[in-house]
């Protein structure tokens, strides 16, 4: 049985010319790939932009900067006023996201409730994964 925790929001993106560009993004857990989470960008153009990355690297991102490939997470002050930010980089160009720290731990928390840091290898569903990747390799 599959469960998701999801939640919407709205993310700043940082423009080169120092504009703030609202980017709707959708946050996805699935307890089904329990180390991972995703970002789906909505883009006018293109539709949805997927990142998939590690839950315990955005848990820590909101922490401390965490992160030293691809994607790299940090916290900018506290309150209710804090922000976290996204730096996420590729062959094609890189993007600098911002969004409500508050609201990115509270979703987090649910996903924790869903399957807990200790629980993660017990929920990944091997077998699947397994049968998924020996199907594509015929």
């Amino acid at each position: 049985m599959t469960s998701c925790v999801d939640h919407m929001l709205d993310m700043e993106l940082a423009s080169p010319l120092g504009e703030r560009i609202l980017v709707p993004t959708h946050l996805l857990y699935r307890s089904q790939d329990p180390l991972a989470v995703q970002l789906l960008f909505q883009d006018g153009l293109q539709g949805l932009i997927p990142w998939i990355f590690a839950r315990d690297l955005l848990a820590a991102g909101t922490q401390a900067l965490s992160g030293d490939g691809d994607v790299q997470v940090w916290p900018d002050r506290s309150g209710s006023e804090a922000l976290l930010h996204l730096l996420l980089s590729s062959p094609h160009g890189s993007a600098h996201l911002t969004a409500s720290l508050p609201a990115i731990e509270q979703w987090l928390h649910r996903t924790y409730q869903l399957v807990p840091a200790a629980r993660e290898t017990q929920a990944l569903d091997l077998e699947t994964h397994l049968a998924q990747f020996l199907d594509g390799a015929t």
